[in-house]
């Protein structure tokens, strides 16, 4: 038997975690997150862009922290459990702080108006195009090597 409609108690609406829940959150994107942006530093210094000249080491650095987001995520969602941590650790704060959109933003800006037009442009639809490639095919290729199947 159930109770009447009237006597019925409402259900509790979810409670957003606390900050003690997500502190451990907040601690490991922020570590990585300087690893990721370390790497992308020491990238720049090893392949600087010429003024006016097409940023190749921002767009193969997202093309490389794309592809390896592919190759993760699909390691940690569909191979193997992964404790907790390790995905924000890794694909939100290594990786994030690796990629760098804002400086494929501010490359942009810094391309059209010292006047190369045509070279801001194709970077920007250059970019997205193969980052976004990069993590299908990564993607792709990992579940088909690695279990032998494909979505």
């Amino acid at each position: 038997m159930t109770a009447p409609e009237s006597l019925r108690v409402p259900a509790a609406a979810p409670r957003p975690p606390s900050w003690r829940a997500q502190a451990p959150v907040v601690a490991v994107v922020s570590l990585g997150g300087g690893v990721g942006a370390a790497a992308r530093y020491a990238a720049s210094l090893w392949w600087p862009t010429p003024p006016g000249g097409f940023p190749w080491w921002t767009l193969w650095v997202n093309i490389a922290g794309c592809a390896v987001i592919g190759v993760f995520l699909v390691v940690i969602t569909e191979i193997r459990a992964a404790h907790p941590l390790v995905r924000p650790f890794f694909g939100t704060g290594v990786l994030g702080g690796f990629t760098t959109f804002s400086t494929y933003a501010v490359d942009i800006q810094k391309l059209i108006d010292g006047g190369h037009t045509g070279t801001g442009l194709a970077y920007l639809a250059a970019t997205p195009l193969t980052a976004l490639a990069a993590v299908w095919l990564a993607a792709g290729t990992t579940r088909r090597v690695l279990t032998g199947r494909q979505r």
